[in-house]
């Protein structure tokens, strides 16, 4: 009998082989997503950085000993992420970071998830209370002391957008003494002031870089640029912050999942 049990068993395998049946683990990756990983891991190391160039489909396919095909849809899907970009002609190099706003996150978070480490230099910092707009936004009385701060935020010493964030001075005293300029105001709020973050409501629309914008940018006048109106709100429903950005549109991507 066991010996029966064998020959079945072998049979088995002769029969996958033949069929073509898979023959790797059953939990294993396929082999593209096992392509991706790789190039995946020596971006976020540093191995490769922004502008180098990635492995052509023939020599992916040569070192991971699979189909042409096979490289070309792990080639394919890293476009589609964001991670590379190819260059008709030329060939296929790690794409700059992007940014993603699936998800309410704050600036240092978002640039954590590309396992890149935040930055900003903070161009002004005061309060005011001329910002009647903010005001309202805020849901605040006109003339009312609004803290302002402007920030040009960057990554890897490459300034990404230029974000002007309005806070209720009443409300949150002491806040321009925090160190804005090296953590997540967010952090800083929900740390120091207890603040529960919650949502968004968010405007979006296209512009173009005044003279200012653009030196800050290092973009050329006139470039488009990515301009968001964003209140965010506490768990409780209470507008926490108005934040005017202006970011780098090829830096950053909107992505948008729309239900039937």
């Amino acid at each position: 009998m066991l010996g029966k049990v064998q020959l079945m068993a072998s049979n088995k395998k002769t029969l996958a082989a033949v069929e073509g049946f898979p023959s790797r683990p059953p939990n294993a990756l396929p082999a593209y997503q096992r392509i991706q990983s790789v190039i995946r891991k020596r971006i976020d190391s540093g191995q490769l950085q922004a502008g180098d160039p990635v492995p052509s489909e023939r020599e992916l396919a040569k070192t991971h000993h699979v189909s042409l095909m096979t490289a070309r849809h792990a080639l394919a899907s890293l476009e589609r992420e964001g991670f590379v970009e190819r260059r008709r002609g030329i060939g296929t190099f790690v794409a700059p970071p992007k940014i993603h706003f699936n998800k309410l996150m704050s600036y240092t978070e978002q640039m954590a998830a590309r396992t890149l480490s935040a930055g900003a230099k903070v161009l002004f910092a005061k309060i005011v209370d001329n910002e009647n707009e903010a005001a309202a936004r805020l849901s605040l009385r006109p003339n009312s002391g609004i803290i302002k701060l402007e920030r040009l935020r960057h990554a890897s010493g490459e300034p990404f957008a230029l974000e002007i964030c309005y806070l209720s001075a009443a409300e949150f005293p002491g806040l321009l003494d925090a160190p804005v300029a090296r953590e997540s105001l967010f952090g800083i709020l929900e740390r120091d002031y207890k603040v529960e973050l919650g949502y968004a409501d968010e405007e979006v629309d296209a512009t173009a870089a005044d003279p200012r914008i653009a030196d800050l940018l290092a973009i050329p006048r006139r470039e488009p640029l990515l301009r968001i109106r964003q209140v965010i709100y506490s768990a409780k429903g209470k507008a926490i912050m108005y934040v005017l950005g202006f970011y780098r549109s090829d830096r950053h991507n909107l992505v948008i999942r729309r239900f039937r």
